[in-house]
């Protein structure tokens, strides 16, 4: 029986996703067959802090986390669960300590009150910079790229974040763009909340290819057709866009005040 790459392909990602659960008995497939190109061993660091935006961080852990090869670390200052803006509370893997010094790739979530704190403390920006000097990937979703921003790791490039905030990126150097998520060089920025499947989707077709890539958005079922269409400024209208920008004036003015203080 003759089976195509792509066929095969699919059973090998199957295999690896799936076969996880049933490690102590006989694998279904020989692995070793799986194409060399298609296995890698990122280390990946994925910050969390408390008020951080779960699904900033659980969209791209799913994609991330079906990398195969790569070890995604949960980091955190301590090893206690980190709770979420929304109150769900995700443990960490690894300290700021623990974590390795040279990462494939580096993420930060965003978030509100809690993004503020984290960019006044010390021990978190300390981390970002040192590990974002020498990641090969400096990554964020939502409000997490304006600690990209304070940490001196957007200068000179095009970055995005929420829309309510995007606008403040050039206070640190960043130049604006739109879209669900932005490239330039080895800086990959996510747009609010939900771009953060988007966002890590990207990165896996980056890292393994186009038909590895479309196997796990298949395996997410990610086909979004949304009840309602006001995902953007521009589609909910002004009305709705302004009641929600009024909500956050005071968040905005506290990013400010962090950047001129830099």
């Amino acid at each position: 029986m003759t089976i195509s790459r792509r066929s095969f392909s699919a059973g090998m990602i199957a295999s690896a996703l799936f076969g996880r659960a049933h490690a102590a008995e006989a694998p279904p497939h020989d692995m070793s067959m799986t194409p060399k190109e298609w296995v890698g061993s990122e280390q990946i660091a994925m910050l969390m802090y408390p008020g951080f935006t779960a699904l900033d961080l659980v969209g791209p852990q799913y994609m991330f986390g079906n990398l195969m090869g790569a070890t995604v670390h949960l980091v955190a200052k301590t090893r206690e669960p980190v709770m979420s803006d929304t109150k769900l509370a995700i443990a960490p893997s690894a300290t700021l300590e623990e974590c390795p010094r040279d990462l494939d790739i580096l993420f930060v979530p965003g978030g509100s009150s809690g993004t503020l704190s984290a960019m006044r403390d010390e021990a978190i920006m300390a981390f970002v910079k040192d590990r974002g000097k020498r990641a090969k990937y400096v990554t964020s979703v939502c409000t997490g790229s304006l600690i990209l921003g304070a940490a001196g790791l957007l200068q000179g490039y095009r970055a995005t974040s929420h829309w309510i905030t995007r606008d403040l990126l050039p206070l640190f150097g960043a130049e604006a763009a739109g879209g669900r998520y932005v490239i330039d060089r080895n800086r990959i920025t996510g747009a609010g909340v939900t771009a953060g499947v988007d966002f890590g989707l990207a990165i896996v077709e980056q890292r393994r290819g186009r038909d590895y890539a479309k196997a796990i958005q298949l395996l997410a079922e990610y086909d979004p057709t949304p009840p309602l269409d006001a995902g953007t400024p521009e589609k909910a209208g002004p009305e709705t866009t302004k009641l929600m920008a009024d909500m956050f004036a005071g968040f905005r003015a506290e990013v400010a005040t962090i950047a001129e203080g830099r």
